[in-house]
């Protein structure tokens, strides 16, 4: 999900402008790549936004799971898409990206997840908005022609100011190509408030617990629903989990994932070992 630069088959490094964090990504069999955005400036006042959040949910009561699914095996999907409530969105990043060709395995998977009403993102790197936009462009394309994806997650999105005509232009190219997409920004630590106005999502911390505790939010924050924000915390001790979820109700995220995987070699390979507890946890005031 968010954080990082690739390295090779699966893995990303999140250097985040206050909260530096280093994340692998490498994921079973058939191993999806995911990478780690890096920071954004915080400067400018957010400017009104036209975006409505797929489910905006109210500070500091319900909110929604997301699983940065990086995983392979079929035990961890079925974990994933059984759980009740379903997770609100699921990843899918077949090989740091949509790979060279559809993968029946991943097709299969796609289509349990949303008839289960999961919401399914394929996932799409940008480097940090240095990758050409027809690279993008061709990914979301296939995306949507090889597993009818919902909408895409731009991953190592460069949330600074002068980025934002870049990422504009993508954002639109995905919802015209994609019917109904949902449009995700990843770059880990929160950007200009600029990027408010062209994604549905966007995921302001991807680091570790111990970094979570210390991070900050900015004020202009609590202009925008929770349903605009997500926030993946791993490295989180099963003892933290409980603090974990109440401090990201107090700072209004609508989409959360916590796991106690490491931040290396891959964060996001496998399901957390507490996810029953978890599920419990983020949705029960819903």
């Amino acid at each position: 999900m968010t954080v990082l630069r690739a390295l090779p088959v699966i893995l990303r490094t999140a250097a985040a402008i206050l909260l530096p964090a280093v994340a692998a990504c490498a994921g079973g069999t058939a191993a999806p790549t995911a990478a780690r955005p890096s920071p954004a400036s915080t400067a400018a006042r957010p400017s009104p936004t036209a975006i409505q959040p797929p489910a905006a949910a109210a500070a500091g009561s319900c909110q929604d799971t997301y699983i940065p699914s990086m995983f392979y095996a079929n035990s961890d999907w079925a974990q994933a898409i059984d759980t009740k409530p379903a997770p609100r969105v699921m990843l899918l990043n077949v090989d740091n990206g949509v790979g060279s060709a559809p993968v029946p395995h991943f097709q299969v998977l796609v289509r349990q997840a949303q008839a289960a009403g999961i919401t399914v993102l394929g996932y799409s790197s940008t480097d940090y908005g240095q990758r050409p936009a027809r690279s993008v462009e061709t990914e979301v394309r296939q995306y949507r022609a090889w597993y009818g994806v919902n909408g895409i997650l731009l991953d190592l999105t460069q949330g600074t100011p002068g980025e934002l005509s870049y990422y504009r232009e993508l954002t639109g190219y995905i919802r015209a190509t994609v019917p109904h997409a949902v449009v995700w920004l990843n770059p880990g630590d929160y950007p200009d408030p600029s990027f408010m106005s062209i994604a549905n999502v966007v995921m302001v911390f991807e680091g570790s617990y111990a970094q979570y505790v210390a991070a900050r939010v900015p004020g202009w924050v609590s202009q925008y629903q929770p349903g605009r924000f997500v926030h993946v915390i791993y490295a989180t001790p099963g003892s933290d989990l409980a603090s974990a979820v109440r401090l990201s109700r107090s700072r209004r995220a609508g989409y959360l994932f916590v796991t106690n995987l490491p931040g290396s070699p891959n964060p996001y390979d496998a399901m957390p070992s507490y996810w029953p507890r978890e599920v419990a946890a983020v949705t029960g005031k819903c």
